[in-house]
């Protein structure tokens, strides 16, 4: 069955995610997004001249939507315990209608252990993480390195606890509430 309305770019990119989450990297090819949408590889290769050029299309929109909220957090919050608090419970809840509402942190690292370019891309976006972590935490006198490695890491991998599936916002506060204390 063919669809009879014109998909956007945008249409393709949220079934990306969607794939991506669901079925892992193998779906991100032109024919199974294709079948999941409903329609021919024709408009897919309307909007994107390859399915590389796809990938680097899909990797964009993730970088972006994973840090722009970063400036934001910056701008509003009062101090640095408060940026650091929110910025953790942000990657962690992190998502967008690009991403159909849900977290693609996990399927985005998932993909880069078999793809050297997203693998580049996480990278990217972890070491602006980092950074901005490090500075928050040396701005609370706090200077060892590794705290803002373990507050990154915890952001990444709470929300695969069951417990914490829903809600971690109170586990990432309890951890950087712990951080702060060591000062």
């Amino acid at each position: 069955m063919t669809r009879k309305t014109r998909l956007s770019k945008s249409d393709w990119l949220t079934a990306g995610f969607s794939a991506l989450i669901q079925d892992g990297p193998a779906a991100l090819k032109a024919e199974p997004l294709a079948r999941r949408l409903g329609t021919t590889k024709g408009s897919f290769y309307w909007h994107f001249d390859d399915v590389p050029a796809y990938h680097g299309s899909l990797l964009d929109v993730w970088e972006a939507e994973a840090l722009s909220p970063l400036a934001r957090i910056l701008e509003e919050e009062p101090n640095s315990g408060a940026k650091l608090r929110r910025l953790g419970q942000q990657i962690t809840d992190y998502s967008s209608p690009a991403t159909d509402g849900k977290n693609p942190e996990r399927a985005m690292r998932a993909w880069a252990q078999g793809d050297a370019k997203v693998a580049q891309r996480v990278a990217k976006v972890d070491n602006l993480r980092l950074n901005l972590l490090t500075e928050l935490l040396r701005d609370s006198d706090i200077t060892n390195p590794d705290w803002a490695r373990v507050i990154l890491g915890s952001t990444i991998g709470i929300k695969s606890l069951p417990e914490n599936a829903r809600d971690a916002d109170g586990p990432m506060g309890s951890l950087v509430d712990l951080v702060l204390a060591l000062r």
